[in-house]
């Protein structure tokens, strides 16, 4: 099937797709969940292209795989675990067994009692030591801060609690920043970690107990812990009803749905985090029951495979034209780029075919005057996908959010269309001449031609920030199916974490630099004189 996916590809790939983009194209490559659109027309994807990536999706097994994940088989088999986040927002659902055993109950009563944490921090019945909790310290790192840090921006127009901060970075500044606005004696620390080990979030939280212990007689009375590690939550001196635990069939990128999540139900109030996983749930049930060629999810995983497998761009820009969504760039990039950065399929084997893009982007209209020219004019294809809400949260600008939507449908145009050279000419004909206005015309020609998705909805609601994030989980899922790695763990982050530990008491000046290659060594060398 690749091979008759690049056969076609090569048949079509130097026409020019805006000759396609008519209205019964709008309508054909389009599809709908809910109140959610995406509009792949933007692209060269054609009747033959869909109809064999869709029989990519058959011959690969994604519908098995996907019934295997959501009944809780263990899918991630290099771990021999389940993948059930999809669980975390099962509120509305039925009985889900892992090992014979039905996990619904244990999370159900998690969500309650996370709920009548946050009901009771937001109420002041849970109170710090100097007053009512005013903010919410949450410290973790990749999954257990991507998600949330995210989250939480998104949904700023919804908070009514306390004020949520995330510290993640080791580097002191990051900690030291957040804390110098913060009271010791009315400030909740979560500490996210599910093993209570993980050397940059317990460096952190050591220095905000410290810090606290310099204010309240008793800083562990204001911490609260997302972890599985009730011994060392313990000896840390926080009490067991303020630790929150989940199983290791929730993989920390995909994790906000339950405990890591906390902090963002304290901002945004229960029924508001209720609603978040309403959100999640609907895209679950459309991910299940929608046939391929209207199944989001599906649809969005083909548009990546097309583009980077079939098509060899390397890089996925994505852009939401909505600045709550300016941390979803980085929490994609973990999200994608943790899960399909692989190099072997499942039976060990090399790949045959590209594994995961890049992605990167940032919110428009900002990137418009930094990188957009690349995007453009540059010498590679940079696939595009934007987000945008026909509403804002502010209604007396609308007519701003207006002029960003304007911008957002422009830029997608833009790149489809371009600009060739008789058309620049005619644009500046009336103050160059000759070679002049040869030159100067180049300049000013965009080869269009470049593709873009546009995921479009009412407004960045709870509900609405729940189906974008379940849309992207999935998205990553079925891509990692049809390239037959497996998703959900994360190898690669582990050989960095055990040198730094080796090095640490190196660059401390407690052990040798013996046996360390050159550079680093003199790397070690140069920082120690100058002020490690």
């Amino acid at each position: 099937m690749w091979d008759e996916l690049r056969a076609h590809h090569a048949q079509v790939a130097d026409r020019r797709f805006e000759a396609l983009v008519d209205a019964d194209r709008a309508a054909a490559f389009s599809a709908q969940a809910g109140d959610m659109l995406l509009d792949y027309a933007k692209t060269n994807i054609d009747a033959t292209g869909r109809a064999l990536l869709i029989d990519l999706l058959e011959q690969t097994g994604v519908a098995a795989k996907r019934d295997a994940m959501f009944s809780g088989l263990p899918i991630n088999e290099t771990e021999g675990r389940a993948v059930l986040h999809t669980a975390l927002r099962n509120i509305d659902g039925g009985p889900i067994e892992v090992g014979g055993r039905d996990i619904m109950p244990e999370v159900l009563d998690t969500l309650a009692r996370m709920e009548n944490f946050a009901n009771d921090v937001r109420n002041g019945r849970f109170a710090g030591q100097g007053g009512k909790i005013t903010d919410v310290v949450n410290i973790g790192i990749g999954g257990s801060d991507l998600g949330p840090a995210m989250a939480v921006k998104a949904l700023a127009p919804y908070h009514d609690g306390p004020r949520c901060h995330f510290v993640s970075n080791v580097d002191p500044a990051d900690i030291a920043g957040v804390l110098r606005g913060c009271d010791p004696a009315t400030t909740l620390v979560i500490v996210a970690s599910k093993t209570f080990t993980t050397i940059e979030t317990m460096t952190n939280a050591r220095t905000a107990q410290a810090w606290m212990g310099q204010v309240v007689a008793d800083p562990g009375a204001q911490f609260a812990a997302l972890s599985t590690a009730e011994d060392k939550t313990a000896a840390f001196g926080i009490d067991p009803s303020r630790v929150f635990g989940f199983e290791d069939w929730v993989g920390g990128r995909y994790s906000m749905w339950g405990p890591i999540g906390l902090s963002l139900m304290i901002a945004i109030g229960v029924d508001g985090f209720r609603s978040f996983l309403r959100g999640a749930q609907a895209m679950d049930t459309h991910f299940k029951v929608a046939k391929w060629s209207e199944n989001l999810p599906a649809l969005l995983a083909l548009v990546g495979i097309w583009h980077n497998q079939i098509c060899g761009h390397a890089t996925r820009a994505v852009l939401p034209y909505d600045n709550l969504l300016s941390r979803l760039p980085a929490y994609l990039q973990q999200l994608e780029m943790e899960s399909n950065g692989k190099g072997v399929s499942m039976d060990g084997a090399d790949l045959e075919v590209p594994s995961g893009p890049v992605v990167w982007g940032e919110p428009g209209t900002n990137g418009q005057h930094a990188f957009y020219q690349l995007i453009h004019q540059g010498t590679r294809v940079i696939p595009c996908e934007f987000l945008v809400a026909a509403r804002g949260h502010e209604d007396d600008l609308h007519h701003q959010h207006q002029l960003l939507v304007a911008n957002c449908l422009a830029q997608s145009e833009a790149l489809m269309r371009g600009r060739d050279l008789d058309a620049a000419r005619a644009k500046i004909a009336d103050r160059f001449a000759g070679d002049e206005l040869e030159r100067q015309a180049r300049h000013r020609v965009f080869a269009g031609n470049r593709p873009s998705v546009t995921i479009a909805y009412p407004k960045l609601t709870p509900f609405v920030l729940g189906q974008i994030i379940a849309l992207y989980e999935h998205r990553v899922f079925v891509e990692g199916v049809v390239l037959g790695i497996n998703s959900f763990d994360q190898w690669g982050v582990e050989l960095g974490k055990e040198l730094a530990t080796n090095l640490q008491p190196v660059v401390e000046g407690t052990q040798s630099a013996d046996g360390k290659d050159g550079s680093t060594a003199a790397l070690v060398g140069f920082l120690q004189k100058n002020g490690v």
